[in-house]
């Protein structure tokens, strides 16, 4: 196995183990709080695609967003407000994807910083109230990890077995489309063992992790394309083998806010 492909392994592994460990053996409000942190720490990646280069202003960056997360959490308090707020997330991103569709390479400093809030605020607020909501929040978060996973891996397969026809040259020239239609597969094959595991009706929920599956793939695109801006590669070099906070939470960016709100609209598992 080569350096690289073992580091990528051995880094993931120990990720996914304290993942587990923290989902399903620790209070949801460790949970919580891991999200919170993942969000600042994400929040220090985003500011350097609104190109802020001093260590001070990049900490402002990331007050800012701590300040605007801490309104959203108290804002969504009660079940109209949340429902509100997950809907104005999911339109943001449909917006995204116009966005990545008719003009990726447009948005200076300006938009990028305005981006990170419109992508990690909702994220923060989604992915911590999916924990408390729902009695089973922390698996149910664990599943949407998996999800999201199956649908990446089912990509990055499907695309080197397959791939011919680019998804989005512009933004992710790797990404095909032979590769996606193999993502939402995976991603379909784990959301009918979840349902089957959740016990809840299969059409319904299928169709919510469908959807959610898709978002993850425009959550990934936006930070691709935000990254390609600024001439990065990785969002930083934090985790060995798979670059920053932002390279491993991209998808459930998008992912997390749609997937509580489809379990709002169409019936949690109880």
């Amino acid at each position: 196995m080569a350096s690289g492909l073992r580091q990528r392994v051995t880094t993931g592994l120990l990720l996914a183990a304290l993942i587990v460990a923290i989902l399903l053996w620790l209070p949801p409000v460790v949970a919580v709080a891991t999200v919170m942190l993942a969000v600042a720490a994400g929040a220090w990646e985003w500011s350097a695609f609104a190109r802020l280069t001093s260590v001070g202003t990049r900490f402002g960056y990331v007050g800012a967003m701590g300040i605007a997360v801490a309104v959203a959490w108290r804002w969504t308090a009660t079940p109209p407000a949340l429902f509100a707020f997950l809907s104005a997330a999911a339109a943001w991103w449909l917006l995204a994807f116009g966005w990545l569709a008719s003009a990726p390479g447009r948005g200076g400093p300006g938009a990028a910083a305005t981006a990170g809030f419109a992508v990690l605020v909702p994220a923060a607020v989604g992915v911590g109230r999916l924990v408390l909501l729902d009695p089973r929040g922390q698996e149910l978060l664990l599943f949407l990890l998996v999800l999201i996973s199956a649908a990446d891996i089912g990509a990055y397969f499907g695309g080197r077995a397959l791939g011919k026809h680019k998804l989005a040259p512009r933004v992710s020239p790797n990404k095909t489309w032979e590769g996606f239609f193999a993502g939402m597969f995976a991603a379909g094959l784990a959301a009918l063992a979840g349902g089957l595991m959740f016990h809840v009706p299969l059409g319904r929920w299928i169709f919510v992790c469908l959807a959610v599956a898709l978002v993850s793939v425009v959550g990934d695109l936006l930070e691709s394309m935000f990254k390609r801006q600024v001439g990065l590669k990785d969002s930083s070099a934090l985790l060995p083998g798979h670059g920053g906070v932002l390279d491993r939470l991209d998808s459930l960016t998008a992912a997390g806010p749609v997937f509580l709100l489809g379990l709002l609209t169409l019936g949690a598992p109880t």
